[in-house]
């Protein structure tokens, strides 16, 4: 692992300083790479070095040469990673504005990343982003602090893995309070581990990056939480560099157990045009080109165990799939507004960024894939564990198709053609 204090030097030579005490190592990035050859990326070495010019940068490393950046001052979250190779690219979008103000902004403070540690429900009566009696518009968002700004204390760090953890305190749109500690653990996975768990072997001539992080939340309070006054959830979400032809793709359960329920919720913020989403075969087309506002749920009645995207414009094919049970009765409902069923909530959701009213710029633009875990109804002392993986995979067409048809059930020639470029 590297740990890259803020404004360290960067005219620095690529290398290792030992530290003595806990086994830590300063690098500096290539200066001197050649420009990207994919058309939307940045250079990971672009990124990493704009990243510790403004915060202290904890970098994994696997010797395939893939790379993780985590942010302790972040929350701990993941904000980008490389496969490496030539004119590495990376894969994660940075809220550079954010960044680089050093101030706390109204809202959210949109550092981005390709993973952070959230909390739901996000709307509904028993919302932890809206005060009780508030109105459930934009004005009146908040996301809590604890998720939102601040460091979040480090731990076991290791050259392919980090840990962190926060105490913190939250209470509901109902009034109620929830006392919890939260501990996440970064993995970066070897090429082994990647195949091992996409269950598609990666040939030579493609590249790859795999990380996972699990998340554990304790119930440190002395009361139960209880339906009847609202429970929370685990929600990880990922932000990545949206393109004109970038497409969401999330696979779904079909046949007679799931013909009841509907296979997409799109509700969120008005209906999805169809020219942004297709259902089709079992699988959920979803634009992620950061033009147009919109957000969309699968529930867990029709949740497979992935969900991904393709950038037929990079190259890029992006994985994620997350720990179960995803067939738990209860999930928290994020909708904004009072709820008829507060946990009739989604399991895997994307998103793409856009403009929220005439006149407003987006937050991004960017797109995300994001997961939750169930309801979590905990004794005081008992915890649950949410396991959340990203992939991203680059090399020839060949070796991605059989990638894609292995995990997401369609090939790259469908995803392709699931929406014309613009």
């Amino acid at each position: 692992m590297t740990v890259f204090p803020r404004n360290v030097a960067r005219r620095l030579h690529v290398g290792l300083i030992a530290l003595a005490a806990i086994g830590l190592v300063v690098a500096a990035c290539k200066r001197d790479a050649k420009p990207t050859s994919t058309s939307q990326l940045t250079r990971f070495d672009s990124d990493l070095q704009f990243l510790q010019a403004h915060t202290t940068i904890v970098l994994l490393s696997e010797p395939s040469g893939a790379q993780v950046a985590v942010a302790p001052a972040y929350q701990g979250r993941v904000m980008t990673s490389t496969t490496g190779g030539t004119d590495a690219p990376s894969f994660g979008w940075l809220g550079r504005a954010a960044i680089a103000s050093g101030q706390k902004q109204p809202h959210m403070n949109a550092f981005g990343g390709e993973d952070r540690f959230w909390l739901g429900p996000e709307g509904g009566q028993y919302a932890l982003f809206f005060k009780h009696g508030d109105p459930f518009d934009l004005d009146h968002w908040q996301t809590p602090e604890p998720i939102d700004w601040g460091a979040w204390d480090m731990f076991n760090p290791s050259p392919t893995a980090v840990g962190f953890e926060k105490r913190m305190t939250l209470q509901n749109y109902a009034g109620t309070t929830f006392d919890l500690d939260v501990k996440r653990t970064i993995r970066l996975m070897s090429n082994a581990e990647i195949a091992a768990q996409l269950k598609a072997p990666v040939p030579n001539t493609a590249r790859a990056v795999g990380f996972e992080t699990a998340n554990t939340v304790t119930n440190a309070g002395k009361a139960p939480w209880q339906k009847e006054t609202g429970l929370v959830s685990m929600w990880i979400l990922g932000q990545f560099n949206p393109s004109p032809q970038t497409t969401i793709v999330i696979p779904i359960a079909q046949g007679q157990d799931s013909a009841a329920a509907p296979a997409v919720n799109d509700a969120y913020f008005g209906k999805v045009p169809p020219d942004r989403l297709i259902v089709k075969d079992g699988v959920v087309f979803f634009r992620g080109d950061g033009q147009y506002r919109s957000k969309i749920g699968v529930p867990p009645s029709r949740a497979l165990t992935a969900a991904g995207s393709y950038d037929a414009a990079s190259g890029v094919l992006t994985v994620v799939t997350y720990s179960g049970p995803r067939h738990a009765p209860d999930y928290v409902n994020s909708t904004w507004g009072v709820q008829r069923e507060p946990y009739g909530g989604d399991v895997i959701n994307g998103y793409n960024d856009g403009a929220p009213a005439p006149g407003k710029p987006p937050l991004g633009p960017f797109y995300e894939l994001e997961t939750s875990s169930p309801a979590l109804d905990l004794a005081p002392g008992a915890t649950f564990t949410h396991v959340h993986r990203t992939f991203h995979l680059t090399g020839p067409e060949a070796d991605l198709d059989r990638i894609a048809h292995a995990v997401l059930h369609v090939g790259l020639a469908d995803i392709t053609k699931a929406f014309p470029p613009h």
